[in-house]
């Protein structure tokens, strides 16, 4: 049996790629295998998902409801203060009323009580100045009258 040289050839190319695919064939082997994990990993990630985006969802429901509940308290609580605005502008308008009226009778009971207050003091110092005038005419006749006792 003779060999001629391509048959020689292709043995050699026949050994060589039996070599390749041998050496190829572990980390092909071991690449399935942890495609095989992820496949595993990414299955139980779906399985979790759906409870937690069901969780998720309810939250969400729950959140909404809460919301509509505080929109609703917030209407409410904005209808009160118009009402105590509109409370509020009326006794600021009862307020300026008892101050007008506050001015109105003062300036009316102030004025003659003005006036008689300083009738009086005027009275009152009249009255002061005339008696202290004759307490001092009464004096100087005292002081006259001793004079001349004392010249006698």
């Amino acid at each position: 049996m003779s060999i001629s040289g391509g048959e020689l050839a292709a043995l050699i190319f026949a050994g060589a790629f039996l070599m390749l695919v041998v050496f190829l064939g572990v980390p092909i082997l071991r690449l399935r295998h942890t495609v095989d994990e992820a496949t595993k990993a990414l299955r139980q990630v779906n399985e979790r998902t759906g409870p937690m985006l069901d969780n998720v969802n309810l939250s969400v429901d729950n959140v909404n409801t809460a919301l509509g509940q505080l929109q609703t308290t917030l209407d409410g609580v904005n209808v009160q203060l118009a009402r105590v605005d509109v409370m509020t502008q009326h006794v600021t308008s009862a307020t300026a009323n008892v101050s007008n009226l506050v001015s109105v009778v003062t300036t009316a009971a102030a004025n003659p009580l003005v006036k008689a207050a300083a009738v009086g003091y005027g009275f009152r110092r009249a009255t002061g100045a005339r008696k202290r005038a004759d307490d001092e005419k009464l004096v100087r006749d005292e002081l006259r009258l001793r004079k001349r006792n004392r010249k006698v």
